[in-house]
């Protein structure tokens, strides 16, 4: 997801190439074309640079406007593009939001998404489910993410430490509860920024609301080991839970070049002593 405009500027070869250079060794593809084009060069970078593809990420239904594959509509096409990768996981980002309404809703969902998870299995390859927040919106007192998983048992999960964080939830509790069910973890910080300028212009000038707005809005994703997040035990309860892949990921990034946040993830997480798992 980080790397979508330079895939589609430089070519997925070029960008996993300056990828290899920064010392990681594994992707997971999401919000990329998935086309012959595409497709050619991730065998390229597996070949020629030993560029591990961890996972494809795929929807339940496509929406409009957005590149990928739906297991609804591209099964047997995700299926095809899974054994020539050689990957074994894939992985549904999140929910449609029309299944975010109801109980009723999210078990539908967790329920059709196990039929594809049955029938991918059938081809060795395993489905899992990433969280955000909203999965700790709770029904009948339940986490969304409990009712998806009771009601998915062929589906695993991926579990992304920032979201848990910012739903309320404590990362390393969340991985030691999801233990034997997590294949992969996304790895990115959690950070509380400045207070703009703005936000003092607004408040001399008498606006509060737009004030607020800026308030709440110092919540911010950050580089590994740029923000509040404790991953010298994180890392470990990852490890613990089963975890095959780390994923270090920045939904934003505030100025910063990918590059060089991707640079500065990587020499956190080496100074900390977790280099070689990447």
């Amino acid at each position: 997801m980080m790397l979508k405009d330079s895939f589609a500027e430089a070519g997925a070869f070029e960008t996993l190439r300056k990828v290899s250079e920064l010392g990681y060794n594994a992707v997971e593809i999401s919000q990329i074309p998935m086309d012959e084009k595409n497709v050619g060069e991730l065998e390229k970078a597996q070949t020629e640079l030993g560029m591990d593809v961890a996972s494809l990420s795929v929807m339940m239904e496509k929406p409009v406007g957005r590149p990928g594959e739906s297991l609804q509509e591209d099964f047997e096409k995700i299926v095809n593009d899974a054994k020539r990768l050689d990957t074994n996981l894939v992985r549904i980002g999140m929910l449609p939001f029309g299944a975010m309404t109801s109980i009723d809703a999210v078990i539908e969902f967790a329920k059709e998404t196990n039929g594809y998870a049955e029938r991918l299995a059938e081809h060795g390859i395993s489905l899992y489910y990433h969280n955000h927040h909203i999965e700790f919106a709770k029904f009948d007192g339940k986490y969304m993410l409990d009712i998806i998983n009771e009601n998915s048992p062929a589906m695993g999960l991926e579990i992304d430490v920032h979201w848990v964080q910012r739903g309320g939830l404590d990362p390393v509790r969340t991985l030691q509860k999801y233990s034997g069910r997590t294949a992969m973890v996304h790895l990115k910080d959690y950070r509380i920024g400045q207070m703009p300028e703005s936000a003092l212009g607004y408040l001399e000038s008498g606006d509060f609301v737009n004030f607020m707005t800026e308030f709440k809005n110092v919540v911010q994703f950050a580089e590994v080991g740029e923000g509040n997040l404790d991953f010298p035990s994180i890392i470990p309860a990852a490890e613990a839970a089963g975890a095959q892949y780390l994923l270090v990921e920045q939904d934003e990034l505030y100025g910063r070049t990918v590059w060089e946040a991707l640079e500065t993830s990587h020499r956190n997480l080496t100074t900390m002593g977790f280099g070689d798992l990447f």
